[in-house]
Formats: structure tokens, C-alpha cells, sequence
């Protein structure tokens, strides 16, 4: 599982967090969970892990409340990674990275599980800990919210019309 999930795994913590060593930290806490929980993990185990890791960064962030010294959790640059491939490549990254910072946490996280570690919506579901029917009504609800966002950022600001009366005292 290890071999074959790692690279998943820190790529999932890449895409969340500011350095390429706190990404690998995080992929190495998710192993020693599934390894403590040998057990309890299933058979396709990548959704699990997901699921593992996003508690640990969930943590993570409470944990910054009460201590804010700790450096903050932010999205990696994805346009700067040499040879990244599946949708960080694509032209436009910067304007939906732009587009997603608008929406809520859960908004961001169904649509980055499904969109960038290219899970199902019922894997999707198993992550965030929900129904696979709640899983696509979020995922649907966010999509829209981004193609909102999406919209509202690329069209151009409105001109209005005015009617000006001339001046009577000029």
C-alpha cells in the first residue's frame, strides 16, 4: 500500500500545504495512522488515506488557533512545479485557483478530491465522511458556486450610462 499510495498521498498534501517538506510529513503521518490501523483499512485504500489526511490537516488548523506562531496551511504554487501533469497544467489554473479561494473550505475540498486526485464522488463521499448522494449534491452546489465565481471574475466591469444635464450655473 505504501508503494503505492505514497506518491498520491504527498501529492494530496502538496496541493494543501505551503512546502514540499511539510507535504511529506504529512504523507509520512497518514503511513504511521494506516499502519496503527492496519486493520481498519480497506482493500482500495487511497480514498481512506484522503480521509486520514484531511484530519490530520483539520488538526493541524485547530491546533494554529490556539497557537498561531505555527506557519500557515496554504495552497502549493502549481503553475512552478516542473513536470506536474493532469489538471495543474492546464492554461487557466491561475484563474480557477483565484476562483477557488472564494468558496468555503468544503466547496474547495470536493471539488479539489474530485477534480485534482481525480476520485469518484463516491470515494469522494468516503473521504469527507458522508453519503454518496450528500457528496454529489456538494459537489453540484460547488461547481456552481466556481463557475460563478468563475464568471463574475472574467467579465469585464459594467459601464453605466449616465445622464448628465448641463449645468445651468456654468
Amino acid at each position: 500500500m505504501y508503494i503505492a499510495e505514497y506518491g498520491h498521498v504527498l501529492m494530496y498534501g502538496q496541493r494543501r500545504l505551503a512546502d514540499a517538506d511539510a507535504a511529506a510529513e504529512l504523507a509520512q503521518e497518514v503511513f504511521v495512522t494506516a499502519w496503527r490501523r492496519r486493520r481498519e483499512v480497506p482493500d482500495h485504500s487511497l480514498p481512506w488515506l484522503y480521509g486520514v489526511a484531511r484530519r490530520l490537516l483539520a488538526n493541524e488548523r485547530r491546533a494554529r488557533r490556539v497557537a498561531p506562531d505555527v506557519s500557515p496551511l496554504t495552497d502549493a504554487d502549481f503553475l512552478l512545479q516542473v513536470g506536474s501533469s493532469g489538471a495543474d497544467t492546464n492554461v487557466g489554473v491561475a484563474d480557477i485557483r483565484a476562483a477557488m479561494v472564494t468558496l468555503s473550505d468544503l466547496d474547495q475540498e470536493i471539488l479539489r478530491l474530485v477534480g485534482w486526485e481525480e476520485l469518484t464522488v463516491s470515494e469522494a463521499a468516503q473521504v469527507l465522511g458522508c453519503t454518496r448522494t450528500t457528496a454529489a449534491v456538494r459537489l453540484h452546489r460547488a461547481r456552481r458556486r466556481l463557475n460563478a465565481a468563475m464568471s463574475h471574475e472574467a467579465a469585464p466591469p459594467v459601464q453605466r450610462l449616465m445622464l448628465v444635464s448641463p449645468r445651468k450655473d456654468l
